[in-house]
């Protein structure tokens, strides 16, 4: 039966304005080399590329050979294709100095004596702080908008599924704040016996954050820009955990655009004297594969073979590449 009635390169080919794509799925599936292969296939294909990790465990220096943390490389000797894993440490530190101003402002404004400082470190050790300094340098880039091309390297779904989320929940949030924030002006502008209209930075903050988080939502939620990813093995584990979160995809309107299935052993290449150890792992893969085309159908754009070495530098990613985009 044949696995795959849609691949990768008619999926393009439907999508022609696609701009922004994503690889996710459970931690050790081959997110970072389907992203790899994407971007290095996206470049051959004329289109100034941009490969970027927002995984906090980065892997692409390694998967290419090349230091791109904290820095934008040209790879794979590849003109258009370049790589860069985002190093979030400036930005939370600029984070904190934003939270530091907007904390000390809010306390002169309500007339605390109370030091912002005190504040600082308990909101920022939050781990959602880095998730959030993560999508701020995501966004950064897509709104920088200077390549045709961008390929995101995600965290493991669960990271993901918060990180790509964030432009929703963002919004939620900055309307509530909105909201509190306008109904205190307007209380303090009451009591005043000055005239005088009070600068509000805080307010004027919050109303340029949810104009960008509005951006954010626009780009992300567009089917014809952005496509999302779910890279799996023939595994049950790594298969029910993109089962439960394809929906979740769609519930936030992040467009899916399949499902890759990677490390599948060729039954070809078996014999029937394989050590039994193989031969196993071929009957249990056959069976995950029944799964795999039960629940996503035709929703799978690749199936990938199992490679004899790892996935590692141009020559195997071009290897990969060819098998991604073979249908």
């Amino acid at each position: 039966m044949n696995d795959v009635t849609i691949g990768m390169t008619r999926y393009m080919k439907d999508h022609p304005k696609l701009k922004y794509i994503f690889f996710g799925g459970k931690g050790g599936v081959g997110k970072t080399v389907m992203a790899g292969a994407a971007a290095l296939w996206a470049a051959r294909q004329g289109r100034k590329t941009l490969l970027a990790s927002t995984n906090p465990v980065h892997s692409l220096s390694n998967l290419l050979g090349q230091d791109v943390f904290g820095k934008t490389a040209m790879v794979c000797e590849q003109e258009n294709c370049y790589a860069f894993e985002i190093d979030t440490k400036d930005t939370i530190e600029r984070s904190k100095q934003e939270i530091r101003e907007k904390i000390n402002w809010f306390l002169r404004f309500a007339d605390l004596s109370t030091k912002a400082d005190d504040f600082i470190e308990s909101a920022t050790m939050n781990p959602a702080f880095e998730e959030s300094a993560m999508f701020e340098n995501m966004t950064d880039i897509m709104f920088k908008d200077e390549y045709d091309f961008y390929v995101f390297d995600t965290a493991p779904t669960a990271n993901a599924r918060r990180l790509l989320g964030m432009s929703k929940v963002y919004s939620l949030w900055v309307d509530k704040m909105l909201k509190s924030r306008e109904e205190a002006k307007s209380l303090k502008e009451l009591l005043s016996f000055s005239k005088k209209k009070q600068e509000d930075p805080l307010l004027d903050y919050l109303l340029a954050f949810k104009e960008r988080m509005a951006k954010a939502q626009v780009l992300l939620t567009d089917e014809n820009l952005t496509a999302f990813f779910f890279a799996t093995l023939p595994e049950s584990l790594p298969i029910a955990v993109i089962t439960r979160f394809i929906n979740w995809f769609h519930d936030f309107g992040i467009p899916v655009g399949g499902v890759v299935v990677n490390g599948v052993i060729q039954k070809g290449q078996v014999s029937e004297n394989a050590a039994e150890f193989v031969l196993n792992r071929v009957r249990m893969q056959e069976e995950h594969m029944e799964t795999i085309r039960k629940i996503f159908g035709d929703r799978v754009r690749a199936v990938i073979p199992l490679f004899e070495t790892e996935v590692k530098g141009t020559n195997m990613l071009s290897r990969l590449a060819g098998e991604l985009f073979s249908a």
